[in-house]
């Protein structure tokens, strides 16, 4: 009795324990994925990822209606964001947001070194700010990016 009420507490305080630093929230409503969120939120794809490791799964599938999920994190929270339609490229991105290469990479880690990897829906942080982001759980972003999501290039 006692582990089934620490393990109903404990996601309370994972999420009481992240709101501590969250400069931002949403709640989710039916049909949310985590690229929804991002795009509608204006939060790119792997913060959201990021700043949640411990609620969302790899998949962005176990998303629960009416749970609170966090934007962002003080120090840490990209507002300035594009998404992925089909035929980008990293350095139209960059021509585009008039941002360097070393940016684009430092603010969306998740981006492989040839940039095939981005695909139609990710949300991207494309601030002229890099911001310095910790380490995070590449299966989480590498699941999505190269199991469930169209890519851009036609290959």
């Amino acid at each position: 009795m006692l582990a089934k009420l620490a393990l109903a507490v404990l996601p309370v305080v994972s999420a009481v324990l992240a709101a501590d630093n969250c400069t931002r929230s949403a709640t989710i409503v039916a049909g949310d994925t985590c690229d929804s969120i991002s795009s509608q939120y204006g939060v790119s794809t792997f913060q959201l990822a990021l700043v949640n490791d411990a609620e969302i799964d790899e998949d962005c599938d176990n998303l629960q209606v009416n749970s609170t999920v966090c934007l962002g994190i003080d120090g840490q929270d990209c507002t300035k964001v594009y998404t992925v339609v089909a035929n980008d490229t990293c350095d139209w991105i960059i021509e585009m947001y008039g941002m360097s290469n070393d940016t684009l990479y430092s603010n969306n880690p998740q981006i492989d070194a040839t940039c095939s990897n981005i695909y139609i829906g990710e949300v991207l942080c494309v601030d002229t700010t890099a911001f310095a982001y910790p380490a995070y759980n590449e299966s989480l972003y590498e699941e999505v990016a190269y199991t469930y999501l169209p890519y851009c290039s036609s290959d």
